[in-house]
């Protein structure tokens, strides 16, 4: 009798499988971009992707989802997917980084997952928003979520060795940002202004020749622990802290242990050494083409990060109609 071991945590080969549902779920948010429904664009990406999700070979628990079960059919947290084999994996999704983008047709909309060995990645509870500072891995170790913004500029600039008025700052374009944007102003940087997907950002400021350098300002905790998994496999680094939106989150989290004064490393958020990320653009970005619906059917770019190993893989995919229809008509 023949003894096959089954891995216990994620190799190589699950790559693949991870851009698999990157673009499943891409495909099916790009045929309601510029559409103006949100809510559609976001149901149609997270169908896809449980459905891809549901035959990988993985015992996976997501950690960062859409909300607690009863909001389903989102992919919520602590939903198990694929299809109970090992590895055993934490599963971070945001199946449309960016809902308003793509309904809106605009640039910037990506479809990410992001997985790592279980119980090494962050689980932010009730906390919504983290205040964030990442860098690319020139950047690594010359910044400070404590420090001013001039300071982490001034630092980043001998680091980089560039003027501060060439590096380029992103900043979601919020009203709680004001402040930021002008003392990021007044230091002479210029300033890169997202309306939404910071995921994106971040990413941005490991991938070359994105003209991003830094990413500044408070977004979404789900989206800082997806963006430290990308970050980790590009060298680059992220920092957050928590935010409470009002005193009863603050309560609720402090009386489950959540210290909204600690200093959140990339390796608080994603802890292994041995995590992957994968994104495929649903709109045109940065680094990455968005979805081309053709007569034979689609073409989509994605990207997929490996940490051990630190290779980055981009992939230009064709999907044959006669597969998308099948893929559809199983109501997806």
């Amino acid at each position: 009798m023949c003894l096959v071991l089954q891995p216990s945590q994620p190799d190589r080969n699950i790559a693949l499988e991870m851009i698999r549902v990157t673009e499943a779920a891409a495909i099916a948010a790009a045929r309601w971009s510029g559409r103006g429904d949100k809510n559609a664009a976001d149901g149609a990406a997270v169908d896809a992707m449980r459905f891809v999700l549901g035959g990988v070979a993985m015992d996976g628990i997501v950690v960062i989802g859409e909300g607690e079960k009863d909001d389903a059919p989102m992919l919520y947290n602590g939903e198990r997917i694929g299809d109970g084999r090992p590895p055993l994996v934490d599963i971070a999704v945001d199946p449309v980084d960016g809902t308003t983008l793509t309904a809106m047709g605009r640039n910037g909309a990506l479809s990410v997952i992001a997985l790592s060995e279980r119980g090494t990645m962050f689980n932010p509870g009730p906390c919504v928003y983290m205040n964030k500072i990442a860098v690319g891995p020139r950047g690594r170790g010359s910044v400070d979520i404590n420090a001013s913004a001039t300071d982490n500029l001034t630092e980043l600039s001998k680091r980089l060795k560039k003027p501060i008025p060439e590096l380029g700052v992103v900043i979601l374009d919020r009203p709680r940002h004001d402040a930021l944007l002008a003392e990021v102003r007044e230091a002479g940087a210029r300033v890169l202004s997202i309306s939404d997907g910071d995921v994106a950002g971040a990413i941005a400021t490991g991938w070359p020749n994105s003209g991003a350098d830094v990413l500044f300002g408070i977004g979404g905790t789900p989206e800082g622990v997806i963006a430290a998994a990308a970050l980790k496999g590009l060298g680059g680094e992220i920092q957050g802290m928590l935010i409470a939106r009002d005193d009863d989150e603050r309560r609720m989290a402090e009386g489950l242990g959540y210290d909204f004064t600690r200093v959140l490393t990339t390796d608080d958020l994603v802890a292994s050494d041995n995590c992957f990320f994968s994104a495929t653009a649903i709109t045109d970005g940065d680094f990455l083409r968005g979805v081309r619906f053709h007569d034979f059917g689609a073409t989509t770019q994605s990207m997929v990060v490996r940490s051990r190993s630190g290779t980055v893989r981009t992939i230009e995919t064709f999907h044959r109609h006669n597969k998308l229809e099948e893929f559809t008509s199983a109501g997806f």
